[in-house]
């Protein structure tokens, strides 16, 4: 009989193999998480900005709401509309309260 060779190992040793697969799932990994990194960032700096728009708005809604409150404003519209208007100083009448009389006595 012919002497047996002895075959020589063909391909990756198994060790390899495995460190290679582990290598690629890693990498896979890495670069999933690095992507929903960038997109998170972007969806934050997308709130950052609509945050920032929605406090200018509201600066601007408080101010126009301070416009519209104020006397002069109001006083021209609740003239047309109401009929009512600023007495002059001879149609004021002050009130005093009597120092001498006082509240009724619940005592009793």
């Amino acid at each position: 009989m012919a002497p047996r060779r002895v075959a020589g190992r063909r391909g990756l040793p198994g060790a390899m193999v495995l460190g290679l697969v582990a290598f690629v799932v890693v990498a896979t990994g890495v670069i999933w998480r690095r992507s929903e990194g960038l997109e998170r960032a972007r969806t934050h700096q997308a709130l950052e900005r609509e945050r920032e728009a929605l406090i200018g708005q509201q600066r601007q809604l408080e101010s126009d709401i301070r416009d519209a409150s104020s006397r002069n404003r109001i006083a021209p519209v609740v003239e047309q509309r109401l009929g009512m208007r600023v007495p002059a100083a001879a149609q004021l009448i002050y009130l005093t309260r009597d120092s001498a009389q006082t509240a009724p006595d619940d005592s009793q």
